[in-house]
Formats: C-alpha cells, sequence, structure tokens
C-alpha cells in the first residue's frame, strides 16, 4: 500500500511539472516572457531620449496630409537634431486662433554626396540685408544703415555707391535690393527702405540709375507700406514673369495682414515702372497674396513655384516659434494672425513648418541650381537669424511641391544668417547679420560666405 501510494504521487508530480512547462512555452510564444531585445532599426518599443539625446522628431512622408495632434509621450527619434511640435495651446480672443499644430516633422536630409564647405569672400559689412550680382560679376550689397557696397573680383571696396537717408530704427532701414532684368542696358537698380513719415515710419520701393559709378535719380515707385520698429518685410526680387515682388511685414499690427485695403502683410506684385500688373488677382491692387505676418525671403523654383519664408509669433496671443515656409498662390490667404501651422481650410497650409517649440527666423532664401553639390540641386535654402543655421528643405514634386526631408547645416558656427543667394558662379552665398543688434559680433563681421563642395581627400 505505501508503495502504491508512494508510486502514484510520483505521477502526480510528473504530470504536474511536464503542465507548467508547457504553460511557460505557450505564454513565451505570445510575448509575455522576457524576450530577446529587438535588432537595430527595428520596431522595438520607443523610450523616452537622454538628456545627450537629440530632440525627438516622428518622420512624416510627404504625400501624407499633416495630422491631428496626438499627444505623445515618447516619439521616435529622428536621425538628426529636430524638435517635434507639441499641441498648441487653448486660445481666447482675441488672441489668434491657432491651428492644429502637427505631431510630426519630416525626417533629416541624408548627408550629401559632396560635403559642403565656407569660403570667406568679404568682411567687415555691417548688417548685409540682401545681394544681387550684375552681369559683369559685381556684387552690390546693402547694409541696414542705408549703404549700398560693391564687391569686386573678390575685394569690398571702400567707398559706397549710395549712401541713402533711411530710418535705422529697430529692424527698419535700408533692406531689399533687386537689379533689373535689363541692367546692362538700364542700370536700373531696385531698393526697399524705411523712412520717417511724420511721427511714424514706413516703407518705400525706389528705382534708382546707376551712373558713373554712383546710384542716382531716384524714383519712387510705391510708398506709405506702413512701417514700424520691426516687422517690415523688406525682400524684394524680380520673378520669371519680369515682375517686382515685395514682402511687406504687419508693422507690429496683425489685423492689416487681413485687410486687402492695406499693403501690409502682404506680398506685393508690381511692374518695373511701378504700376499695377493688370493680372494681379486683387484688381487695381498691388496686392498679390495676404495674411503674412513677416516674410523676408523669395526664391522662385525652376518649376515656376514662389516660395516664401515666414517668421512666426513672438509673443503675440502668449505664442511663440511657428516660422513657416510657404508656397505663394495669387490671391491666396496665409492666416495670420486668426491662424499659425496648417489644419484650417479657410486658410493655404504652410509648406514647411518650425512648430510650436522651435524658431528659425527664416530670412533670404535661394532655390539651389548649381553643380558643385549636386545633391543638393533643386533645394531651397534660407539664413536662419534666430536659429543660426543654414536651413535646407528637399522638395519634390512639380505642379505641386512637396517637403520631401529637412536638414540644418553650419549650427552655431556663423551666427545669424540673413541674405541667401545663387551667385552666377553657381556657388551659394550667404551674409551673417550678427552686428543687428541681436547677434555677438566676431572681429570680422558681418561677412559674406561662399559655400562650395569640400575637396576630395
Amino acid at each position: 500500500m505505501r508503495s502504491t501510494r508512494w508510486m502514484g504521487r510520483l505521477l502526480v508530480l510528473v504530470v504536474a511539472v511536464a503542465f507548467l512547462a508547457a504553460c511557460q512555452t505557450a505564454d513565451s510564444g505570445r510575448g509575455g516572457g522576457p524576450g530577446p531585445a529587438p535588432a537595430p532599426g527595428g520596431e522595438g518599443p520607443t523610450t523616452a531620449p537622454t538628456a545627450t539625446d537629440a530632440a525627438p522628431a516622428p518622420t512624416l512622408t510627404a504625400t501624407e496630409p499633416a495630422p491631428t495632434p496626438v499627444e505623445v509621450a515618447s516619439p521616435t527619434v529622428a536621425s538628426s537634431p529636430a524638435v517635434a511640435p507639441s499641441p498648441e495651446p487653448t486660445e481666447t480672443a482675441p488672441a489668434p486662433t491657432a491651428t492644429a499644430a502637427p505631431t510630426t516633422a519630416p525626417t533629416a536630409a541624408p548627408a550629401a554626396d559632396v560635403e559642403p564647405q565656407v569660403e570667406v569672400v568679404a568682411t567687415g559689412l555691417e548688417v548685409p540685408w540682401a545681394m544681387a550680382w550684375a552681369p559683369d560679376g559685381r556684387l552690390f550689397v546693402t547694409e541696414r544703415p542705408g549703404r549700398v557696397r560693391l564687391v569686386v573680383d573678390g575685394q569690398l571696396q571702400d567707398e559706397p555707391v549710395a549712401e541713402i537717408p533711411v530710418a535705422a530704427v529697430g529692424e527698419g532701414g535700408l533692406m531689399g535690393l533687386a537689379l533689373d532684368p535689363d541692367f546692362a542696358d538700364n542700370g536700373y537698380v531696385y531698393t526697399m527702405y524705411t523712412y520717417s513719415e511724420g511721427a511714424g515710419l514706413a516703407n518705400r520701393i525706389s528705382r534708382w540709375e546707376l551712373r558713373d559709378g554712383r546710384l542716382q535719380d531716384e524714383f519712387t515707385l510705391l510708398e506709405g507700406i506702413p512701417g514700424a520698429r520691426n516687422h517690415n518685410g523688406g525682400r524684394i526680387a524680380f520673378g520669371p514673369d519680369n515682375k517686382l515682388y515685395a514682402t511687406t511685414g504687419d508693422a507690429g499690427r496683425g489685423a492689416l495682414a487681413q485687410d486687402l485695403e492695406s499693403l501690409a502683410g502682404k506680398i506685393l506684385r508690381l511692374n518695373p515702372d511701378g504700376s499695377v500688373p493688370d493680372d494681379n488677382p486683387f484688381e487695381g491692387s498691388f496686392v498679390y497674396s495676404y495674411g503674412h505676418r513677416n516674410p523676408q525671403g523669395l526664391a522662385w523654383r525652376e518649376t515656376g513655384q514662389l516660395l516664401a519664408p515666414e517668421h512666426g509669433p513672438s509673443g503675440e496671443g502668449g505664442l511663440c516659434c511657428r516660422d513657416e515656409v510657404n508656397v505663394i498662390r495669387p490671391g491666396a490667404n496665409y492666416g495670420w494672425p486668426v491662424v499659425t501651422g496648417r489644419g484650417d481650410e479657410r486658410f493655404a497650409d504652410p509648406l514647411a513648418f518650425s512648430g510650436t517649440n522651435n524658431t528659425w527666423a527664416p530670412s533670404g532664401a535661394a532655390v539651389y541650381d548649381g553643380s558643385d553639390l549636386p545633391a543638393w540641386r533643386g533645394d531651397l535654402l534660407f539664413g536662419a537669424l534666430r536659429g543660426q543655421h543654414l536651413h535646407r528643405l528637399v522638395l519634390e514634386g512639380e505642379d505641386e511641391v512637396a517637403l520631401a526631408e529637412e536638414e540644418e547645416l553650419f549650427a552655431g558656427e556663423f551666427g545669424r544668417l540673413r541674405a541667401v543667394a545663387m551667385g552666377p558662379d553657381g556657388r551659394l552665398y550667404v551674409a551673417t547679420s550678427n552686428r543687428d543688434g541681436r547677434g555677438r559680433p566676431a572681429a570680422d563681421d558681418d561677412r559674406i560666405l561662399r559655400v562650395v563642395a569640400a575637396p576630395s581627400p
């Protein structure tokens, strides 16, 4: 009896052990057990970054619509530093109503096949604002205090070709510069600058004739554009249609950007003689697009689209950051001060958006069409003032432009960058803005820099 009872107990024990082993195997197959760590690049669980990690930014394909904001505790970290936009705060009247900010950002651009490097072209300038080349290779540069300078054969000339009496107050002064498409024949140079009007400030677009080495015979094309200590816009450029385009800021009065009777907070389009083009979107008006806060860049793709970087809010309604790059369409409304960012069907969505806690403070822009850096061809590059870098947007599409990737270049190396332009040599030129009262100028600031391909090792 004792032997039979012992054998029975042994049999029960064996069955129990076998049952427990089978259960453990089944749990492991459902993922309930510890299991192996995910392979690099796999879809393992996301973790919050450490203090040394790049700021998180999930990826967004260029063809996807901007998603509704979703609070994600630990987004996937992008391949290069980028700040992920966070949901915007609840707005109360009369503050601008912020549209939903996307929770994703484009992926960082991969390293170019040929690495860029920078060469110094000229030093010792005072807040250079715009650059333009004559057909003979002379480089015209505006300085915000009111001077137009020349760089000839790589040398900054001591004597300016013009000293314009401007109101160099705050962000105002001598800003935009453009040469006539027929400059070789007529010598016309166009400027945009701030001047005193009664007790206030305004902005003027003028045409000059270069004669005997000086700008002479000022002819006013348009004046009375609302001005202020800040938000003056100021960029001018000829488009592929040979019309003169100008950016204007809201002069610190956001409501003007929505007022079609005002020239503030707009992109304007003029004939070279200062008249209104017959095919402008609003009859008898210089207004080409509206709802802008402070755009400071103009650049055209080879496919014809006009791109304009724009400063986002810096305190209005308790908001910051929210810089944009917009694809400009005739008659379109870009939302300021009613909305920022994407998602409101009443307004045109930006092509690129810095997010709700990251700022570029974008200024001059150019579409790269050189051959030195083939990976950049067709990309938009613009200077970041507060961001202190050269920003690259990788674009795709022809009839409709889309953002594929973006990249920050030379971050913190040269300080504030304002003017960006393609030179006749197929190289990209950039001017610093470290002597504008907000930077930390070095002994040789401000400078004009040329971006070239680094020599092969």
